[in-house]
């Protein structure tokens, strides 16, 4: 007689009030977590962690209270919004803010490792959003690629997520709890000795790590080979043929100290030149850029060039980021315009005591960048390239040749940047 075999259940997705749950996006120790939208609002799209309160232990009861706790709190462009939290008989619902981009460990695999503009990119994000845990005294204490959603499959922002681990160190302040996931766990947890909000340093380390070589530094086969090369004291060394900048490599090998006494501070790590977060694209961007240029103009007026140029130069590393973050397309154009002029400008100066001419505005950012390395940073954020095997188009990356026209009217800049 044929032996018979039952399907594995299916097992139906919880409902939710207000909500239709569409799919299913994965599946943790405790919680599932699905793509829902609002009803009557199909645009209106979340993502619903369900948890099952009679999985829950005391320990899972407790991780979720503090992640309900603290995503309450948490407002930051790089930390995933919790939307709302509600609950029935069976479930507990957390309504979280959606992610189309998938995770950084998707991401990073399905490239086998990143060019080093784009995993500088998403470490600056990962940067802000760590610089805001710190100002509140929080440890995320669970840092992995697999916690950073992408927004975005086209133009991805990071956002960190899943709080269930997360804890509140003041400074100096200590805990033996095991807390996180192996891989990306500091040495003084692995070796269940007393550790503060530095294991978050060593997981960032750890990030940059997988993020440029498409592998963990300590990846193994087993809990006993990490631990075993965790607490060894051969040094940590880069794959051969390594192609990464020197700040980048400091970076990352400041970060991969096994004691946390000599690991970088938070402080040393925010204010670290390969991180340049001052010329991270944000709101302020634009606003620093006009007050530079506006002492360049004054300083052009009053001749003097060499003071000008240089002013102009670093008015165009503020520039270029604020560029990168303005959402509106038609406004995107005119500061392109504007920054060519304001480049052009700086050349003409330039050309009255360097007889060097110049002849295209990628020449003259190549030339600039050698010359003068705030300008260079910026332009790492100008260069962000590969989404899904598919660099950013020219039009978002390069600044239009425009007009060439002289137009140094700051008062001007101020009027087209505001209507």
């Amino acid at each position: 007689m044929a032996a018979t075999y039952s399907s594995p259940q299916v097992v139906p997705p919880p409902r939710l009030e207000h909500y239709v749950i569409t799919e299913k996006l994965g599946q943790g120790t405790y919680a599932t977590v699905y793509k829902a939208f609002k009803k009557g609002n199909t645009r209106d799209v979340v993502a619903i962690k369900c948890i099952q309160k009679s999985s829950l232990s005391k320990t899972s009861t407790e991780n979720l209270l503090t992640e309900i706790e603290l995503l309450k709190k948490l407002d930051h462009e790089h930390i995933v919004k919790l939307k709302d939290f509600v609950w029935n008989d069976q479930y507990i619902f957390l309504i979280m803010e959606y992610c189309s981009g998938g995770d950084l460990s998707r991401f990073i695999h399905s490239r086998r490792g990143l060019p080093e503009p784009i995993a500088k990119k998403f470490l600056q994000q990962l940067a802000l959003a760590l610089q805001f845990l710190n100002v509140n005294n929080i440890a995320h204490m669970d840092l992995k690629p697999q916690n950073l959603l992408l927004s975005d499959p086209q133009n991805p922002v990071l956002k960190l997520a899943d709080f269930g681990f997360a804890q509140y160190l003041h400074s100096g302040e200590e805990t033996r709890t095991l807390r996180g996931s192996p891989l990306y766990m500091a040495p003084e947890m692995i070796c269940s000795l007393k550790y503060d909000a530095r294991v978050d340093l060593w997981s960032v380390g750890v990030i940059l790590y997988e993020a440029l070589f498409g592998v963990a530094p300590f990846a193994s086969g087993s809990f006993a080979e990490l631990e075993t090369k965790i607490r060894s004291s051969a040094p940590i060394e880069l794959p051969v043929g390594t192609k990464v900048s020197q700040d980048c490599q400091d970076l990352m090998l400041a970060l991969l100290q096994r004691d946390p006494m000599d690991r970088i501070s938070f402080e040393d790590f925010f204010a670290h030149p390969f991180l340049d977060l001052e010329h991270v694209p944000s709101p302020s961007c634009l606003g620093r850029a006009v007050k530079l240029v506006t002492e360049a103009i004054k300083m052009d007026d009053a001749s003097d060039l060499k003071g000008a140029a240089k002013l102009y130069c670093e008015a165009m590393a503020f520039f270029l980021p604020a560029i990168e973050y303005e959402k509106d397309p038609e406004m995107k154009t005119r500061l392109r315009e504007r920054v060519n002029q304001y480049m052009n400008r700086a050349e003409e100066l330039k050309q009255c005591f360097k007889t060097k001419a110049h002849s295209s505005p990628d020449e003259l950012l190549a030339r600039y960048s050698s010359e003068h390395p705030e300008l260079n940073k910026a332009l790492h954020l100008a260069n962000i390239a590969e989404i899904r095997g598919v660099y950013y188009s020219e039009s978002q990356l390069k600044i239009s040749h425009g007009n060439r026209k002289r137009v140094l009217d700051c008062d001007a800049l101020h009027f087209s940047c505001s209507t």
